[in-house]
């Protein structure tokens, strides 16, 4: 297997199809209860660009995210940072939603950028959020998108 060049290895990028049209897909990204049933519960959540708000983490030692929107298109795209202020090792990462038609559904890209893959700690981090993002969240989120 050849790598690709252009892949950026610090870089989590994951593609998922939904049968939904890209307004319901985006509906499950920014309606703070579906929020809460596939990823966390949002405080202060809106899909407005400088709206800060935070995810609370149940059973964490870190106990919450914070977060900014960062730029907003409506059913295109949902950019926001992820920050962990109160854990041993903060870390602050960009998570960048963008939906596409395709068909009759939407492919759903997510790309998350900021990891050091010079710091152990950040390059397990990166793998493990690789992990839980393709295992258990993106088939969650599927779960909760409106039919």
């Amino acid at each position: 297997m050849i790598a690709d060049p252009l892949l950026n290895p610090a870089t989590i990028e994951l593609g998922s199809f939904f049968p939904q049209p890209p307004g319901t897909v985006w509906r499950a990204l920014t309606d703070p209860d579906l929020l809460a049933r596939w990823l966390l519960r949002p405080t202060g959540f809106a899909a407005v660009a400088g709206t800060r708000f935070r995810f609370t983490v149940p059973d964490s030692t870190s106990d919450e995210i914070l977060c900014e929107v960062l730029e907003v298109q409506p059913a295109r795209r949902l950019t926001h940072s992820w920050a962990y202020p109160r854990a041993d090792y903060p870390a602050r990462w960009i998570l960048d939603w963008t939906l596409h038609p395709q068909g009759h559904g939407t492919r759903l890209l997510l790309l998350q950028t900021g990891f050091d893959l010079g710091d152990r700690r950040q390059k397990m981090a990166r793998n493990a959020m690789e992990r839980t993002w393709k295992r258990r969240l993106l088939p969650r989120l599927g779960e909760v998108i409106p039919h």
